[in-house]
């Protein structure tokens, strides 16, 4: 623990603060975008392939780097005030460097609709392209401002972590492995923001690499590059980032949820050898991916399905536990804030095992094309990290205040919650019935079926991501009137 000033931790609430706003603000719209391209695909509205394929692309790209923005800054905002100083300009910085880059990605698929997905699949951005070349270029640029950005605060949040607890081999909990009493003691949360962000400084190295390449593909036609090298450091980049989102989250799960039961959540043994063992895992998971490549070598292949299967064990068994002692005859006040943590711990869980069984090799083969797939990441994404990430905005909008929620908060909540799991089901029964994903409609599927399958399904989804907004407008409320308002300044020193 640090001692901070009210001033310092005033700083560091107005930029989290900030952060906040500008999630809150843009998550909105990008689930818009995604009622649109289901819209289309249930024959509701008429949307030409290529704007189809540049909503697809923003809303991919868009989803995944708000959502790792707001999480990280999330980790920022308890970091600073309470286990290491970071500086808040640096904050700053990152910040506005990530709204150059979200401003760029926008314009050059909103408006030079660039279109090949989040993935940017090579050779696809360079050869039969429908979209203007120079929303290639635009786009690759924006996303390499926003690999900077993160690159810049993750390695000083790593650096100023280091400094505080006395190097890497601390921060990854080893000291807990040896028979010497531990001196200082490691929160969960720091120890899982090592095991997160290390591998992320990786995962953002490979995706500077390849969009290296792009970029001198794009001023140099003439270049060719392997395109299974490229497809590896794209998903090793992508897969990664996803994972490191949902570890942030629940980072700060450990760390708050012990304020709402008044049980202390330490670490120990079992939870540095749980994390650790994650840690390795989460560099291979990401070969599942690539199960289709039949010029990748095998024995990758296999590596991709033990490390797949593997990954989802130790963190995911060693929390779920966890949250369940710290809940057990806790006497806990049910806010919706303790809510959020365990029903996104159980998003995590459900969506974490439909993405253990499409990484099964045999499964994968007859899944791997389908809206299975989309079912799985929308699932620990919308109702995992989604739902932390509320937890967090609730939290700290409440601070200090008692975390008492109006009726309107609950309501919104449990409406979201309906509102969700209606829209992932959908998914998942448009993948048991073999109904395509990246299509932007189903009228060119020749078993009748199928298209009609997909068809009333994106229909009664379209229903359910209305009743999501409908749930996420009356949260809002509520978190607005509290993020805007303005706090008493107290002019003496605070433990955080």
């Amino acid at each position: 623990m640090i001692q901070i000033t009210p001033l310092e931790k005033k700083q560091q609430k107005k930029l989290v603060t900030i952060w906040s706003i500008t999630f809150l603000t843009l998550f909105p719209i990008l689930i818009t975008l995604g009622l649109l391209m289901r819209l289309n695909q249930g024959e509701e509205i008429n949307l030409k392939a290529n704007t189809f394929y540049a909503l697809m692309t923003l809303h991919g790209l868009g989803m995944a780097g708000v959502l790792f923005s707001i999480a990280f800054a999330a980790l920022w905002y308890l970091i600073s005030t309470r286990y290491a100083r970071l500086r808040v300009g640096v904050g700053y910085f990152v910040y506005f460097l990530i709204l150059i880059g979200v401003v760029a990605l926008t314009i050059a698929t909103l408006i030079g609709k660039f279109g090949p997905g989040w993935y940017l699949l090579y050779p696809l951005p360079f050869i039969g392209t429908s979209w203007k070349p120079w929303s290639t270029g635009l786009s690759i640029i924006s996303i390499i401002i926003l690999g900077i950005a993160w690159l810049i605060g993750m390695l000083h949040l790593l650096y100023a972590l280091a400094k505080a607890y006395g190097g890497i081999t601390h921060l990854l909990g080893w000291q807990y492995l040896g028979k010497k009493e531990v001196q200082q003691d490691l929160p969960p949360i720091v120890l899982i923001s090592t095991i997160s962000l290390v591998p992320g400084v990786m995962a953002f190295l490979a995706g500077a690499v390849m969009l290296i390449l792009y970029l001198l593909q794009y001023f140099e036609p003439s270049l060719t590059f392997d395109p299974l090298l490229l497809k590896n450091l794209t998903f090793f980049f992508g897969h990664t980032l996803v994972n490191i989102t949902l570890y942030c989250g629940v980072g700060w799960v450990y760390a708050l949820l012990p304020e709402f039961t008044g049980r202390e959540w330490k670490t120990n043994k079992v939870v540095v050898y749980s994390w650790n063992a994650t840690f390795f895992f989460i560099l291979f998971a990401y070969f599942h991916h690539l199960y289709m490549d039949f010029v990748q070598p095998m024995p990758l292949h296999y590596a991709g399905q033990i490390a797949s299967y593997l990954s989802a064990i130790p963190a995911t068994a060693i929390t779920m536990f966890g949250v369940i002692a710290q809940l057990y005859h806790s006497k806990i006040k049910w806010s919706v804030i303790p809510l959020m943590f365990l029903l996104g711990t159980a998003g995590w869980a459900i969506g974490g095992f439909a993405a253990v069984v499409d990484s099964t090799i045999a499964i994968n083969k007859v899944l791997h094309n389908t809206l299975w797939v989309p079912a799985h990441f929308h699932t620990y994404m919308l109702m995992g990290i989604v739902l932390f990430i509320f937890a967090f905005l609730f939290y700290i909008s409440s601070e200090n205040k008692g975390y008492s929620t109006d009726i309107k908060t609950k309501l919104g909540f449990w409406i979201f919650v309906i509102g969700a799991y209606g829209f992932l089901t959908m998914f998942y029964l448009g993948g048991l019935n073999s109904v395509p994903r990246r299509y932007s409609d189903y009228k060119g599927i020749p078993i009748q079926s199928t298209h009609q399958t997909g068809v009333l399904l994106s229909q009664i989804a379209v229903v359910f991501i209305i009743v999501l907004l409908a749930g996420l407008l009356l949260m809002y409320i509520s978190l607005f009137s509290k993020l805007l308002k303005k706090e008493d300044t107290v002019e003496m020193p605070v433990q955080a």
